[in-house]
């Protein structure tokens, strides 16, 4: 498997470089080292004893605060609700949808802290100083691994108007390849359900994607959009911005307002795009069951019905196998890489839970656990629209850039996430 891996990373790589916008105006040193930071990362997360200890107690750590959730969740709902082997089953929207509510609410208190910024400060030191980029392209990356790509920005909302195309697409790309602390307790409690063991395993894999993420998100906006202006001058280091709350109370409410809206909006989003993704199933089975080509393949090579899934499976049968599938689970894992791009990512995430939690596993544990990878990104269309409103916000007179680098932003996000999949894939054992 590790050859697929390796021939994936230089494929992704090529596709990149074959669609950058000025080839020669590449700089070498931003790929070069952001690829090495990457494989760095992963040997320290994944195969470096100390940090491997490190790394689970940490994620033992999120298992801990995902539980405490549940004493909010037990209080509002009852106990009926919250025990998924109960009369009720598996509630989404009681089991998942309050772990981002209260995780959106921590987050506040460690920024009012001051706690992250020193985090996402040491973090950026680290890509600024070894990928030699702008302090605010660095400080929006770092700040993409714990936030979400319309929170980031205001790291650096007094650059944002004064930006080049390149570091607009920088900071653009970093919120793609990325996903935001308040939904990762979510993804966890999704694919690990009630085991803690299985919690604690996934969330060592959101922890390991999230930071491999920063350094490939640059290097494949650096490779789609070159920087072909003068950037504007800026001190070495950008200073974070500080919290605008006035107490923990304060800061925990607010968190707990934004978390709510974000709730809201996934809920909304998901109810949207699983009801269209059967409105198009509908006639797409009526299709492969009614039209005597379709039913003769279907009886003749076992062919199942034709879906979307089916179909996006195929397209993205090839892509999987260069992130190390085995041929027989590439289907299914193209699938997800499908749902991931034209829904959004929970809808993906939320069929990789299902095809690992049901009596016949369509993926192996080592395809699962590189689909976290792969996955884990707001690499999708409805984003796109997401980040040019979010921007625009902070500079109208960018927007028309901003629109005209959102598909290339967003394809460079999804080869990011790619990408660290297929380095994840080459140390996590079959």
């Amino acid at each position: 498997m590790a050859y697929q891996g390796a021939l994936g990373i230089l494929a992704l790589l090529g596709i990149a470089i074959a669609c950058s916008q000025h080839r020669r105006r590449i700089r070498w040193r931003i790929v070069a080292s952001g690829m090495a930071l990457q494989v760095v990362i992963a040997t320290l997360c994944l195969s470096f004893p100390p940090l491997v200890a490190a790394i689970e107690a940490a994620a033992r750590g999120v298992t801990l605060v995902i539980s405490f959730s549940a004493a909010g969740s037990r209080f509002i709902f009852g106990e009926q609700l919250l025990d998924p082997g109960g009369p009720w089953g598996f509630v989404f929207a009681v089991q998942v949808l309050p772990i981002i509510i209260f995780f959106a609410a921590l987050m506040s208190v460690l920024y009012h802290l001051g706690i992250m910024q020193r985090v996402v400060g040491a973090l950026a030191w680290v890509l600024r100083r070894s990928m030699g980029i702008s302090g605010t392209e660095a400080l929006s990356a770092a700040a993409n691994v714990f936030v979400g790509q319309t929170e980031a920005p205001l790291c650096v909302r007094p650059y944002v108007p004064l930006m080049t195309r390149s570091q607009i697409a920088c900071l653009m790309t970093g919120g793609f390849a990325t996903i935001a602390g308040s939904v990762m307790g979510a993804y966890i409690q999704m694919l690990g359900g009630s085991d803690p063991d299985q919690q604690a395993l996934f969330a060592k894999h959101f922890l390991t994607a999230s930071l491999m993420s920063a350094p490939a998100a640059i290097v494949f906006a650096k490779i789609l959009t070159p920087e072909s202006e003068e950037p504007p001058d800026e001190r070495s280091a950008v200073p974070l911005r500080t919290h605008d709350t006035r107490n923990i109370l304060d800061a925990a409410a607010v968190g707990a307002t934004e978390g709510l809206r974000l709730a809201v909006n996934v809920a909304a989003m998901l109810l949207a795009f699983v009801s269209l993704l059967a409105l198009l199933n509908w006639p797409l089975a009526a299709l492969s069951e009614n039209v005597e080509l379709f039913r003769g393949l279907r009886d003749a090579n076992g062919v199942p019905p034709i879906t979307l899934e089916y179909l996006l499976g195929l397209i993205f049968r090839p892509l999987a196998m260069l992130m190390g599938i085995p041929w027989g689970e590439a289907g299914a894992f193209g699938s997800l890489l499908g749902q991931q791009l034209i829904a959004t990512e929970f809808v993906a995430y939320k069929s990789l839970a299902a095809m690992t939690q049901s009596a016949e596993p369509a993926l192996s544990p080592r395809s699962a656990q590189i689909a976290t990878y792969a996955l884990c990104g707001f690499a999708n269309l409805p984003s796109i629209a997401i980040q040019i409103g979010g921007l625009s916000a902070m500079a109208p007179q960018r927007r028309s850039d901003f629109a005209a680098l959102g598909l290339r932003a967003m394809a460079g996000g999804a080869m990011a996430c790619w990408t660290t999949a297929a380095i994840a894939g080459l140390f996590i054992a079959g």
